[in-house]
């Protein structure tokens, strides 16, 4: 395999692991976005249950108020009623209006047993939600901070593999290197195909058998006459060859036309 076509297949490896790392490094503030977003949402809900109960007890006390304010206007009638001077009708109308106030103190004190029986589920709820919260607070933090190791890694990797693409690149000849960059813009950044079985590995369409075999030679840089992607190929490992132990490396797996 001449230099050029080794060093392309080796520039298109590294721009793999680049591109991989990349996408992950941009992956991870979005992820951090989403639990951060789903946290928000759980902690107004705990709010919206804490806005709830702490309604439910003002409406408790209110009525408390207002049954005190009845009591308080029961004990000054009936402080009217025991006067020397009172009438037939007007006792009447005391008794009318204590009997009223009475009946309003009931209908209160009915509302609080109501409000009473409503007050427990909503804070069993809050009491759930909160811990639910400080939970999920606790593993959002965590999360954070695992996204943030892993991005310094990745950018430690993501640079060192920028600088040996640097080095790769300085030795390939100028034309070669501007049609890997070219094809590769073009083809979604799969500018290199393998050739298996007498067919493109990329868009999968059979090679003609002379340009399979002077492929095989592997003295030029050559070109897929289908998806014009830069070809190059591996020998099939011989019986002789496992049994030394050399083992190739795999094939990485490379994306369609």
């Amino acid at each position: 395999m001449v230099p050029d076509l080794q060093l392309v297949v080796q520039l298109h490896h590294l721009d793999h692991r680049i591109d991989a790392l990349r996408r992950e490094i941009a992956s991870l503030p979005k992820h951090i976005a989403e639990i951060a977003k789903a946290l928000e949402a759980h902690t107004r809900k705990v709010e919206a249950d804490r806005a709830a109960l702490a309604a439910n007890q003002r409406d408790r006390k209110q009525l408390e108020a207002d049954i005190q304010v009845q009591e308080q206007r029961i004990a000054k009638l009936k402080d009217q009623m025991s006067g020397s001077k009172v009438t037939n009708e007007q006792y009447a109308a005391f008794k009318r209006e204590i009997e009223f106030c009475e009946t309003a103190i009931r209908k209160h004190e009915d509302r609080i047993l109501d409000r009473m029986s409503e007050s427990e589920p909503l804070e069993q709820n809050l009491k759930t939600a909160e811990a639910a919260l400080h939970q999920e607070k606790q593993v959002v933090e965590a999360e954070k901070q695992r996204a943030r190791e892993r991005t310094a890694l990745d950018q430690k990797s993501l640079e060192e593999l920028l600088k040996q693409r640097q080095q790769v690149v300085a030795g390939i000849t100028p034309e070669v290197c501007l049609a890997y960059e070219r094809i590769r813009k073009k083809r979604k950044g799969v500018a290199v195909a393998e050739a298996i079985d007498g067919r493109c590995s990329a868009c999968h369409l059979a090679l003609r058998l002379q340009f399979f075999q002077d492929l095989r030679r592997g003295d030029q840089v050559m070109f897929c006459e289908s998806c014009r992607r830069i070809m190059y190929y591996i020998p099939p490992i011989e019986v002789e060859d496992l049994g030394s132990g050399s083992v190739s490396e795999p094939r990485p797996l490379e994306a369609g036309p």
